[in-house]
This record gives structure tokens, C-alpha cells and sequence, in this order.
């Protein structure tokens, strides 16, 4: 790919799919995500929209990970745009870059976020004469986070270690959980009660109403192109990578649906569970009693703490990539790599950095903070259109690595593009109503900032010396450069 080694090669191709895995975090993001879908398309979407959003998903995976093995690198995504591109390499390679890198930083954030959150409601349980505030939600995120950045600053060795044991934790946890609804409520739900539709988002549509209950799967299936970043840590990448991102949607959308299932038969009093402010957690506590409910509480937040760990390893190797390249300002500072742990430590403390300054506004408003986290998966799946985008417009002139699609290539591409542009706009829409200073969407505000910011920024200066990835000289050049 052009680039001198400076990361080892140590993970092997279930560890390379335990970081997607670990980022998509099924009890992470449904037990952040259900309460909406209650509302929004209630049991039907949550249900038949999984397993709908599970497929679509599944094409922009397989079309990512075709791309994947034809350009395995740190970069990734940009890295792709760049070499897709027929012409503006250095504008396509930019703006992919950066809404990879704030959707990452978004996520790590909102991860975080979300583990603070499940803490507190685990701390309420324990002491109910506990009171939980913004401030000390943020100041918990804030351990969290530098807590992952720590982990992110130890050996290649050790990350894919903790990245196995999530992979345990989360399948051990859902059989846990999911066997736990089943078996110890006395009452269930009828079968039927799958197929119930629930619109109490404020919208007369019932269309659009179950439209946005789509939003439940398309947020906990977001990250998994942390496989495709860790393609040059992983052997074999160019199988191992496409693999690993394919594998962890998969694995992830049954796993999910089976937490589905679980929780929504296991719905006593739906207004009750709908309205509380952690429906997950009142399932629990309805179902299974408060002693069983903080068991598997800290379970979930588990799940949570390896998720955010998994998606901040992520983001320092889209930092490394995108600054060995010098598209991010102190390039020359972010793509050192530590000679004790060979890992990229110093762009691990600038994605900790940057994910606690957007949880600075939580301090004082969690709706500031809702509006700066909502470009998260925005900007990551708008990031994976481009270069899904660029190698359909290729076609016969796309040049695949050793896994991909054959003649499927393009159909797989089309629905996810497809699917890309619909999830799109289905999180920059009015999400409730009547609309109110708490209530609006701010993602198309959040994604306007970053593209007004990232387009100053190249017309600026950018555009005279970014010219896309850079090529350090032949293979034999190169591999005299390596430093591993």
C-alpha cells in the first residue's frame, strides 16, 4: 500500500473480527436504543425492523468489506476514497476522512456516555436515596474514557486480549440475560404481541412514525469498520479483514434479535416500561426482581465499557493513518508510534481528548450534548457511502483483492447506498413532536458545522498540500523503511 510498517502484526482473524463485534455491542446499543423503538413502531419495528435494518446492513458490510481487501490499511476509508477516486483524490480522501474521524470521536463520546448513564441507574438500585446528576454523569464518563486511553496506550498484544474476553462477555452475557426473561417471568407476552404497532412519538403518520423506529438497529450497527482499520495489525488482511467486519454483523444481528425477543415478551405494563427512563432496566426490575436486575445491570455495563474501549482502539488508528498522511494539524506528532508497545499512544490521547470535549456541554445540558454525539452515525455511515459510492462508479475498472462479491458487486452496492441514503435522512428528520428546545434534532445542525468546518479548512489551506494518500516509494524502498 506504500506505507513503511511501523504497527505489528498481532491479530489474528478473530481478533480483527472481535473489535467490530465489540463496537456493534448489541446489549449496548439496544439497551440504549429501546425505549425509542418503544415508542417509535413499538414491538412490530423492533422486531421485523431488526431483522430488515440486519440485511441492509449486512450489503454495506459485504460492499465495505470488498473494498476492504483491496485496500487494507489504517486508513480505511479514506485511504479507499483516495485510490477510487478518478479525479480530486486529495477532496474525496479529505472529506471521507473527517467524517470518519468525528463520527468516531462521536461515538466514543456517546459510549461513554451511555456506560455513566447505566452506572448511575445501577447506583440508584443499590442506594435508592441516591441522586443522580449531570455532573456527576460526566464526571464518571470522564473516568471512563481516560480509562479506555490508558488500556489504548499498552500493547497490540493486550488490546486483542481484552477484545477476545468482550467477545466472551457479550455472547456469555446475552445467553445470561436473554435466558434469564425467558425462564423466571411468570408471565409472557402471546405471540402476537410481535406484530403490535405503537406510534407515540407525536406524528399523526404511522408510516413515519415505524420509520423512525428503523433508527434502533441502524444506531447499535454502527462501527464496524474498526476491522478495516485494524487491517494493518491483523495477518492475512485481505481475507481476514472483509471477514471480520461480515462475521460481526451477522453474529450481531442474531444475538440482537434474540435480545429483542426476550425483551419485548417479557414487557409487563408497556406505558410503564415506554414511559420510564430506562425501559431496558424496568423490564429487568418488572420481570426478574431488583437483586437480579443489578446483576445483569453490571453485566450490561460491561458490555458498554468493552464497546467504547474497542471503538476508541478504532479511532487512534484512523488518527495514525489519517496524519501519516498530514491531513490532521500536528500530523508529524500523531503518527509516532511508542518503541515499548509499538501502538499509536500519543493519537490514542488526542481521541480522548477530543471525545471528553464533546462531553464538556453534558455538564449542563444533555441536550447540548445529544446535539453534538448526533454526528456519529451520520458521519460514520456517510463515510462508508464514499468509497462504496466511488468503487460502483469504477465498475468493471475496480480492481478486487482476494475476497469479494464477483458479479455481486455492484446489486450489493446499489442496496447499501441505497440504504445509507434512507438511514441518512431518517436521523436528520424531526424525531418527535411538537418539536421543543429538547425535543429537536440536531443532527443536520451537527453535520452542517463538520462539513462547513472540513470545507473551510480545504479551500483554506488544505487543498495546496493534501493531495490524498501518500506513497513513501516502491516496495523494496518501503520495506527498507519498516521499522517492525
Amino acid at each position: 500500500m506504500g506505507y513503511p510498517r511501523k504497527l505489528t502484526r498481532r491479530f489474528q482473524a478473530f481478533d480483527n473480527f472481535a473489535i467490530s463485534f465489540s463496537i456493534i455491542n448489541v446489549l449496548s446499543g439496544i439497551f440504549s436504543s429501546l425505549g425509542f423503538g418503544l415508542n417509535a413502531g413499538g414491538p412490530r419495528l423492533l422486531v421485523f425492523g431488526w431483522i430488515g435494518v440486519s440485511l441492509m446492513v449486512l450489503a454495506v458490510g459485504a460492499a465495505m468489506g470488498e473494498v476492504a481487501s483491496a485496500y487494507p490499511t489504517s486508513g480505511a476509508l479514506y485511504f479507499a476514497a483516495g485510490k477510487l477516486a478518478k479525479r480530486h483524490k486529495g477532496a474525496w480522501s479529505w472529506y471521507t476522512g473527517w467524517l470518519n474521524f468525528v463520527g468516531q470521536v462521536g461515538g466514543t463520546a456517546a459510549t461513554g456516555y451511555a456506560a455513566a448513564t447505566f452506572c448511575q441507574a445501577l447506583l440508584v438500585l443499590q442506594w435508592p436515596s441516591y441522586v443522580p446528576t449531570m455532573q456527576q454523569t460526566v464526571l464518571i464518563t470522564v473516568v471512563i474514557i481516560v480509562s479506555q486511553g490508558v488500556i489504548n496506550t499498552c500493547s497490540a498484544r493486550i488490546i486483542a486480549v481484552l477484545n477476545r474476553i468482550s467477545v466472551w462477555w457479550l455472547l456469555i452475557g446475552l445467553v445470561v440475560i436473554v435466558g434469564a426473561l425467558a425462564i423466571i417471568p411468570d408471565d409472557h407476552r402471546s405471540p402476537s404481541f410481535a406484530t403490535e404497532f405503537v406510534n407515540t412519538t407525536g406524528f399523526s403518520s404511522g408510516l413515519y412514525g415505524g420509520m423512525l423506529g428503523l433508527l434502533v438497529g441502524t444506531w447499535t450497527f454502527t462501527g464496524f469498520d474498526g476491522s478495516f482499520h485494524m487491517s494493518e495489525e491483523t495477518v492475512r488482511a485481505t481475507v481476514n479483514a472483509p471477514k471480520g467486519i461480515t462475521r460481526a454483523i451477522v453474529y450481531s444481528a442474531i444475538g440482537g434479535l434474540m435480545l429483542i425477543l426476550a425483551l419485548v415478551y417479557s414487557i409487563g405494563d408497556y406505558g410503564k416500561v415506554a414511559g420510564s427512563s430506562a425501559p431496558p432496566v424496568q423490564i429487568l426490575i418488572d420481570g426478574l426482581g431488583i437483586k437480579m436486575a443489578k446483576l445483569l445491570l453490571v453485566i450490561v455495563i460491561g458490555a458498554m465499557l468493552f464497546c467504547g474501549l474497542a471503538n476508541l482502539t478504532s479511532n487512534t488508528r484512523q488518527i495514525f493513518a489519517f496524519s501519516r498522511d498530514g491531513a490532521m494539524p500536528g500530523s508529524h506528532l500523531w503518527h509516532s508510534v511508542s518503541l515499548r508497545t509499538r501502538t499509536p499512544v500519543k493519537a490514542a490521547w488526542l481521541a480522548v481528548s477530543c471525545s471528553l470535549v464533546l462531553v464538556i456541554p453534558a455538564w449542563w445540558s444533555h441536550t447540548a450534548f445529544t446535539a453534538i454525539v448526533s454526528i456519529n452515525v451520520v458521519g460514520l455511515f456517510l463515510a462508508y457511502a464514499v468509497p462504496i459510492f466511488l468503487r460502483l462508479r469504477l465498475g468493471a475498472d475496480f480492481s478486487p483483492g482476494p475476497w469479494n462479491l464477483g458479479r455481486w458487486g455492484i446489486p450489493v452496492g446499489v442496496v447499501a447506498i441505497s440504504w445509507i441514503v434512507l438511514s441518512s435522512v431518517l436521523f436528520m428528520l424531526p424525531q418527535a413532536s411538537p418539536a421543543s428546545i429538547d425535543t429537536f434534532n440536531y443532527a443536520p445542525i451537527a453535520l452542517l458545522v463538520v462539513l462547513a468546518v472540513a470545507t473551510f479548512w480545504w479551500l483554506a489551506t488544505a487543498r495546496r498540500r493534501f493531495k490524498g494518500p501518500v506513497s513513501y516509494g516502491c516496495p523494496q524502498e518501503v520495506a527498507a523503511m519498516d521499522v517492525v
